[in-house]
């Protein structure tokens, strides 16, 4: 099936800093290609991939789930590890998630991390109905789009497919039960309005998390997509002085 234009991977060769960055569901590499070009310019390796049965049509993300779209960004920071010397890892929504859950199960193979707006709930009364649900009803609307400036537009799906979604709420679920095992320094970025992902998402994983270097940034003016909304900027720029702070002070460790 062919990509939606917009939808490709990026990766750009740089520094001995990587930086793998993560989108969300049914979205696509276009909701961080600013941030990925941001980083990009300013030395990093930067490696963005598309998770599988997105950027095409929903149908495909429907016969995939947690563990494809896991094991595509687990094999990017394998590869990032390969040739860089340090390796942050970023992600937007269910992207926070995933790249929490490579902190966890990483070590000190990730040397921190940085969210926006990271999901790792599921609401509630429609978790509780996707068991059935998704063998009745194949897909509901989409979530794409949640952004204040005007002009703005997300690349994604129109339609979540269920069995999909079901397998979303199960990953939370496994992501949740090892956010003790996060022990780097985490940036958490998020907006004071988010029509997809509730603010208790993050307070949640900020009460969980393991990090003693912990750093929250409120968004003031963007909605769930802040790498395409009004914040954009103050992302990328707090992002990048996480992540060269962070890789100066290690860097300075090993000469020592």
């Amino acid at each position: 099936m062919p990509l939606i234009p917009g939808a490709e991977p990026m990766r750009h060769e740089g520094s001995e800093v990587g930086v793998l960055l993560c989108h969300g569901f049914t979205g696509s590499p276009q909701s961080l290609r600013p941030w990925a070009r941001h980083l990009a310019d300013a030395g990093y390796t930067v490696s963005l991939p598309l998770l599988p049965g997105h950027g095409t049509r929903w149908e495909d993300l429907a016969a995939t789930g947690w563990q494809d779209w896991y094991a595509t960004v687990d094999r990017e920071l394998r590869l990032l590890r390969d040739s860089c010397a340090q390796v942050f890892v970023a992600g937007l929504s269910m992207g926070g998630a995933l790249a929490l859950r490579l902190a966890a199960r990483h070590g000190d193979a990730v040397d921190g991390v940085a969210v926006v707006n990271p999901a790792c709930t599921f609401p509630r009364l429609s978790g509780y109905a996707l068991p059935v649900a998704r063998h009745l009803v194949r897909s509901t609307k989409g979530i794409t789009d949640d952004i204040a400036k005007e002009g703005a537009h997300e690349l994604g799906y129109d339609r979540v497919p269920l069995h999909a979604a079901h397998s979303l709420r199960e990953f939370f679920g496994v992501v949740r039960g090892e956010l003790p095992e996060v022990t780097q320094p985490l940036l958490l970025l998020h907006s004071r309005t988010d029509h997809v992902v509730p603010p208790a998402d993050s307070a949640l994983i900020l009460s969980r998390v393991s990090s003693e270097d912990v750093t929250e940034t409120l968004l003031e003016r963007s909605y769930h997509v802040a790498t395409l909304d009004h914040d954009a900027e103050r992302v990328f720029a707090d992002s990048e002085g996480f992540f060269s702070r962070i890789a100066a002070g290690k860097a300075a460790r090993d000469g020592a």
